[in-house]
């Protein structure tokens, strides 16, 4: 199951402003969340249905959205708010299930098969949790349900809101398939139109397409999109309950990146972080897993498993680059995710032909003498010179 709260910020602001006495639900008025509109915050963070109507858009500056609508009312952003509001929902679920993977501030993932037997049908089941968080939270959600991630994230969009909505590997022709090829997941708008450009309108035309003809345009992501398109999705619901099976840490960016040098600064700062973490831990990561959101607020997300789990610096931060050279369509990006799963407390190496198992050992040590000198000191008394230089380069 995908569960997606409908407008988030929008809604939860609403909640808000009810319970402190207001007269009326701005969920049923003209109105956004937005910052300063003369700085880069000044865009729709979240609208109204009514707004929605008029053309507003989300992304979209708040001078033209004024345009589109000169009664319309703009409400700040209130995070702390948002971030108390999304644990509430967390909180409730959690009582149902320990599987929940939380996606994003407003939505998450359950993994219904585990506890099916509990709680029954898994139609009747999504609508009574999307009962409960509207009668107890007072904000409504949609509810999609699939045989995979990827189908329960798509039947989330259908319609909304405070729908539930079904998307099973037999419904993928029928429901999916006739849907325009960027309202696929992990399609980004450049992809989109690459594909327009070659006869693929449909998600259903992505499914029937050679993968060797589209690999001269899409390269080594040719397959992958084709299984996407297809319903294909091996991924699990990684949960963080308890010791967690993940760590993850990411970051939105002051002004949109339009670079793969600048996003490697911060993938490679972020890694940096992650690894000290992991290490810190006695801990290894299977998975590694590039989340990014771009300016017209796209996400989508690239993993790989490896042979051998590692905390290792430089193994991690050259993977989550390939993955980004892999996935990125060169549309700006705003925010930079990197994510490790499958975490293990000890490793055994399968050592190829190709590596040295000294250069391995004496690049451990190094880390280690690092995280001492870190520990002890203060995080920053040793960093490598590239994230130093990379500050110097963004200031």
């Amino acid at each position: 199951m995908h569960i997606d709260v409908n407008s988030a910020f929008l809604s939860w602001t609403a909640v808000d402003l009810l319970n402190k006495g207001g007269k009326y639900d701005i969920r049923n008025s003209y109105a956004v969340i937005g910052g300063d509109e003369s700085k880069r915050h000044g865009i729709v963070l979240a609208k109204s249905n009514p707004a929605k109507k008029v053309g507003i858009i989300t992304g979209e500056p708040l001078f033209s959205a004024r345009k589109k609508c000169p009664s319309l009312n703009i409400y700040p952003p209130n995070h702390e708010l948002y971030n108390d509001m999304s644990n509430k929902m967390f909180k409730l679920l959690s009582k149902y299930s320990p599987d929940i993977e939380v996606y994003s501030i407003d939505e998450c993932f359950i993994d219904y098969t585990k506890v099916k037997k509990l709680y029954g049908n898994e139609i009747s089941f999504a609508h009574k949790i999307k009962d409960e968080i509207k009668n107890t939270l007072g904000f409504t959600v949609n509810v999609g349900i699939g045989n995979n991630k990827l189908c329960a994230k798509v039947a989330t969009d259908f319609s909304k809101p405070d729908k539930v909505h079904t998307l099973y590997n037999h419904e993928i022709k029928e429901k999916m398939h006739p849907l325009p090829i960027n309202h696929l997941i992990g399609i980004g708008r450049k992809s989109s139109e690459k594909l327009i450009k070659l006869g693929i309108n449909t998600i259903g035309d992505l499914s029937n397409c050679n993968p060797n003809q589209l690999s001269k345009y899409f390269k080594n992501q040719a397959i992958k999109i084709i299984e996407l398109a297809k319903g294909i999705d091996n991924s699990e619901v990684i949960s963080d309950s308890g010791l967690s099976k993940g760590i993850s840490n990411s970051t939105t960016i002051a002004y949109n990146l339009t670079s793969k040098k600048e996003v490697y600064h911060v993938i490679e700062s972020l890694v940096d972080n992650l690894a000290t973490s992991l290490r810190k831990q006695k801990r290894y990561a299977y998975v590694i897993a590039i989340i990014l959101k771009d300016k017209h607020f796209h996400s989508y997300s690239h993993q790989t498993k490896l042979i051998n789990a590692t905390n290792n610096t430089k193994e991690i931060y050259e993977t989550a680059k390939k993955l980004f050279d892999e996935t990125w369509d060169n549309e700006p990006i705003r925010l930079v995710g990197v994510r490790l799963d499958n975490l293990v407390n000890e490793v055994n190496h399968q050592i190829s032909l190709f590596e040295s198992v000294e250069h391995k050992e004496l690049e451990s040590g190094l880390e280690s003498v690092v995280d001492e000198l870190n520990f002890k000191y203060g995080s920053s008394v040793i960093k490598k010179a590239s994230l130093h230089s990379s500050k110097r380069e963004q200031k």
